[in-house]
């Protein structure tokens, strides 16, 4: 039941219209009912030299089911694909998907944050994080999958030509198949300088840590990616050019080991 469920969703994200609201729309005055939704679809090619890993590929969206004003309550489905050569030029080999809700508070902005920015937002959240691995052209008997409950915080700030943003999540395991995960830090930060009314120069970078069990017979994991690029932006959504690099952990879902590598590629999304 999740995997056509996500997908369904995950499509729907990248088929709705580009002019969906961004993360920056104001809190409503009163409670609003679907006050916002956001799209992202992104392909990006891996330099590897395992010829499971060539290209990345995924797509999603969140949508704020509902805005109370104080807070929200937000849903987010993504689908990704992965790509090799193993049997043919684009072969694809996983399919993985997640599944999240979060019902968030927001917190008013300091005085002197308020001063020095045009807009300052910063929200906490308790949030039930889903991930289900599948590989796809290729056999396996066993699910790979695991459910976390948390917390979250998220700062948002927009200056006079640039917009940062950043989040932090601790996530406990509350049930998992197969894998040997405990616990979970993952965090990430975003910057966007803009140097034409709709051109900007954009910036991300992402840690993750996850604490395991003595199972597999390894300690704790540690990734990591950085990416830089330029933005393009339209009346709806906006096209990103960047180049990245990244550690990740346990790429392929059979095994436990991470991998390292360089990546370049595009991103639409609204936000």
């Amino acid at each position: 039941m999740i995997r056509p469920l996500a997908l369904a969703l995950a499509v729907l994200a990248s088929a709705l219209p580009a002019a969906a609201q961004t993360t920056q729309t104001p809190p409503p005055a009163g409670v609003e009912f679907l006050s916002r939704f956001a799209f992202h679809v992104s392909m990006e090619h891996l330099f590897s030299e395992e010829e499971r890993f060539v290209w990345d590929a995924k797509w999603g969206g969140e949508l704020d089911l509902v805005d109370y004003g104080a807070g929200r309550f937000t849903f987010v489905a993504n689908y990704q694909t992965i790509l090799g050569s193993e049997f043919r030029a684009f072969d694809p080999n996983q399919g993985n998907y997640v599944l999240e809700g979060s019902l968030s508070a927001r917190l008013p902005p300091s005085p002197r944050a308020a001063e020095r920015t045009l807009g300052t937002t910063v929200e906490v959240a308790g949030v039930f994080h889903h991930v289900s691995r599948h590989l796809s052209d290729r056999p396996k008997r066993h699910p790979v999958d695991w459910n976390m409950v948390g917390g979250r915080i998220r700062a948002a700030m927009r200056g006079e030509g640039l917009d940062l943003e950043g989040r932090a999540d601790v996530r406990g395991v509350v049930q998992r198949t197969f894998v040997d995960y405990v616990w979970e830090v993952d965090s990430d930060g975003r910057a966007r300088v803009r140097i034409r009314p709709r051109v900007a120069l954009v910036a991300a970078g992402g840690l993750r840590v996850v604490g395991v069990d003595d199972s597999r017979g390894r300690g704790t994991q540690y990734g990591a990616r950085g990416e830089g690029g330029v933005r393009l932006e339209g009346r709806g959504a906006a096209l990103e050019l960047f180049v990245a690099a990244e550690r990740r952990i346990d790429p392929y879902q059979l095994e436990f080991s991470t991998a390292t590598w360089l990546t370049t590629g595009f991103r639409l999304s609204t936000r």
